[in-house]
């Protein structure tokens, strides 16, 4: 079973070490914010494996991408614990005759079968995806 290792540098600040070796630095301390802090690291694991599903089933059907980002917003609740709620992801997907239809079912088969970080944030709070085409030259 795959590990992590989170270790603690200073006061609020751990270096986290994924079981390929790889670190990164995570600050729990909201004021200092020299690093994405625990919450902020479940939003940017969305918006990567979302990103990731959607990126590949374009490459799939043969479109054209020239540029493909994915944002990801979301309200934390006031009251303890502090979870996200109502999270809001945009794929926005530019390129040459890039067909609404490809994009529409990969962020579908994305949010529905493949994407499982996106499987288990949906457990908890609403998880809306949206999407947007930009004809690129135009």
């Amino acid at each position: 079973m795959p590990e992590v290792r989170i270790i603690l540098a200073d006061e609020q600040l751990f270096v986290g070490h994924s079981p390929s070796g790889r670190a990164i630095v995570i600050d729990a301390d909201r004021e200092r914010d020299s690093a994405p802090g625990p919450m902020q690291l479940l939003l940017l694991a969305l918006g990567a494996c979302t990103g990731t599903d959607v990126a590949a089933i374009l490459r799939k059907k043969r479109q054209t991408v020239t540029h493909y980002e994915v944002r990801v917003a979301a309200e934390q609740r006031e009251e303890y614990p502090r979870i996200w709620q109502n999270i809001v992801v945009r794929h926005l997907v530019r390129g040459r005759r890039i067909s609404e239809k490809a994009v529409q079912e990969a962020v579908r088969l994305s949010e529905t079968k493949y994407c499982s970080v996106s499987a288990m944030l949906g457990a908890a709070t609403t998880i809306t995806m949206t999407y947007e085409i930009e004809e690129e030259g135009v």
